[in-house]
């Protein structure tokens, strides 16, 4: 995380806490940097004009006012709940982080009450996952390929995947096929496929001279270049799906 996101992510979590405290040593866990380094952030979002202030004493630590405060978000408590399921499917995703931030600010901004039904609502809800895989695993990246694997991943996909497919520049993958071996890819995303908890960038790559679907949990590596590339249309048939219906996210 660079130093603006940790700046944002700071104030939110400072707004989700608030009127509570929260100390130093707890947000340099959170952010998983120094203590040193937090207290230097708060000091420079102080100096900005924020309402930031310490508390003393072992239970102090850090406070925003509450009139910098987000006002209630107009959610009911199923909206609400829905939301919540929705972003804890995407645990195991690529977009884990934004997601969790995401559910924080949800029940930050409600009033408290319901902020606290939603949430021991949202408990009751729980996912089943597998820590098994199925050894009979197929192409993954030839021919379009996100057909043929319904493998539910032993590792959580990288995060990076989501700044690759959001970028708009060719990223380099550092990748491992279903047998094994490794390769280095320059790509340029074209878009996301999830299938059975498993996610795929769709990519033009440069390689193979066609779109190929890349498993996102056998990325060992991935780099977003400075190099923007072609304007490409993906269209269904190049996936080479033989069942199934795609349905974006944005759909009604």
């Amino acid at each position: 995380m660079n130093r603006t996101d940790r700046l944002y992510g700071l104030v939110e979590e400072l707004r989700a806490a608030s009127p509570r405290p929260r100390s130093a040593r707890r947000l340099a866990e959170r952010f998983e940097v120094s203590a040193r380094t937090i207290e230097r952030d708060l000091a420079a979002l102080q100096e900005s004009g924020l309402p930031i202030w310490a508390e003393p004493g072992r239970a102090g630590g850090y406070v925003i006012d509450a009139s910098a405060t987000l006002g209630p978000a107009g959610f009911t408590l199923d909206e609400a709940l829905a939301v919540l399921i929705g972003l804890g499917g995407l645990r195991r995703s690529p977009f884990r982080q934004p997601a969790q931030t995401a559910a924080r600010k949800l029940l930050a901004v409600m009033p408290e009450r319901e902020a606290a039904r939603a949430s021991a609502f949202a408990s009751r809800v729980h996912f089943l996952e597998s820590d098994e895989s199925d050894e009979s695993d197929e192409s993954d990246e030839s021919d379009g390929g996100a057909e043929g694997d319904e493998r539910t991943a032993r590792v959580p996909a990288p995060v990076d995947f989501a700044e690759a497919l959001r970028a708009d520049r060719v990223v380099q993958l550092r990748y491992q096929d279903a047998g094994g071996a490794e390769s280095v890819r320059d790509v340029e995303p074209l878009g996301s496929i999830e299938n059975g908890g498993q996610w795929y960038l769709i990519a033009w790559c440069r390689l193979r001279q066609g779109v190929r679907a890349f498993r996102a949990d056998r990325m060992l590596a991935v780099r977003v270049t400075d190099e923007r590339p072609p304007r490409r249309v993906l269209r269904a048939e190049d996936l080479a799906i033989p069942y199934g219906r795609l349905r974006s996210v944005v759909d009604d």
